[in-house]
């Protein structure tokens, strides 16, 4: 091979060369793109699973919640109901202690007044 078609030769390998790089950068970027947008898609899939996932577990939470709250409030109105029903009694006690008083109260003033007429 002449000297020209050698020189031609390592001119065409290279442009050649030249274009793959050329390609091979062109399809890196390409490749890193999509690879950036699919990182992107799987961080927003990631995001939304997370937010659902806390979504149930605060829905989970409040459902306890209110389950204790109706709990503490069914034992509250237990124990209201058993005060009450404790406070009627002693009242009924009170009514008849105090009306046993007044009896002896009034037989001690009936028996003053008759030993004070004899």
């Amino acid at each position: 091979m002449a000297r020209p078609e050698v020189l031609n030769a390592i001119k065409q390998a290279e442009r050649d060369a030249d274009e793959t790089i050329a390609e091979a950068e062109s399809d890196a970027d390409e490749r890193l793109a999509e690879a950036r947008e699919r990182a992107d898609e799987i961080r927003a899939e990631a995001e939304e699973e997370a937010e659902s996932e806390a979504q149930e577990r605060l829905e989970t939470a409040r459902e306890e919640i209110e389950e204790r709250r109706e709990e503490i409030l069914e034992s509250g109105r237990a124990d209201r109901d058993e005060l009450e029903r404790e406070a009627r009694d002693r009242v009924d006690s009170a009514v008849d202690y105090a009306v046993e008083r007044f009896e002896e109260a009034v037989n001690q003033q009936a028996e003053e007044a008759v030993d004070a007429q004899a």
